[in-house]
């Protein structure tokens, strides 16, 4: 299947708490954090429309309704959007598998609070010689922009855990991941689940390939790099 962008499904995961932002989004989702007289989304929006994407699936949770309300079905943002919904926290696996009846055989994932933006073309053409299950962009952080959490061994991930780090994990996990829906099977029904027990379950099979890509990413998860994204942006203006 070649890379036609138009034709694939990037799935946003817009669904989180945010709770390391405080009171900033005590009242709206990350992804309505308003930077320069826009939402956070629209940067994002903007980014897949300059790749070439069209076809957008939103997964939301908390405050979801003000996103779909500003978005509507994106046709004024030039793109297609599909919403949904979980009416209690499932994490980002469990959103997934929630969505499962709306997800293309293949499809790109992206976290509600990243901004990056790496060649999607290149990383398609790499899962699909590659024939695995997943696949998970990979930058060599070590420790600059945030705690580095991923080993890659040759062309597949070794290790990855974001709650303990240790002295070989130099690379972080970039935001923008490749799926197969055939993972899916690995995502328990109806409860809590994060994409960091997948792909605990994929490295074992080996099963998840690390691409790794060289410029920085940007994230609005946390207080500074809310900051890093409005200097960005600021000085884009």
């Amino acid at each position: 299947m070649s890379f036609r962008p138009d034709n694939v499904q990037i799935v946003v995961l817009a669904g989180g708490l945010a709770t390391r932002l405080g009171a900033l989004t005590h009242n709206r989702p990350k992804s309505m954090l308003n930077i320069y007289g826009k939402p956070f989304l629209e940067y994002q929006l903007e980014m897949f429309r300059q790749n070439g994407f069209g076809n957008l699936l939103i997964c939301l949770g908390h405050l979801g309704e003000q996103i779909e309300s500003y978005f509507g079905d994106g046709s004024r943002f030039d793109v297609d959007i599909t919403y949904s919904y979980e009416n209690v926290p499932l994490g980002t696996a469990g959103a997934l598998k929630n969505a499962e009846p709306l997800l293309d055989d293949r499809f790109f994932t992206i976290y509600g609070d990243s901004y990056t933006s790496p060649d999607f073309a290149a990383i398609w053409d790499f899962f699909q010689a590659k024939n695995k299950l997943a696949l998970m962009t990979v930058y060599k952080n070590n420790d600059l922009y945030d705690s580095s959490n991923t080993v890659i061994s040759g062309d597949v991930v070794a290790k990855y855990n974001k709650r303990e780090k240790t002295a070989d994990m130099a690379y972080i996990e970039y935001g923008v991941n490749l799926f197969r829906k055939d993972m899916l099977s690995r995502i328990p029904e109806d409860c809590f689940y994060e994409l960091g027990d997948v792909f605990t379950s994929l490295i074992a099979d080996k099963e998840l390939l690390a691409y790794e890509v060289k410029e920085r990413f940007y994230e609005i998860g946390s207080p500074a790099g809310l900051e890093d994204f409005i200097t960005l942006t600021g000085a884009n203006k």
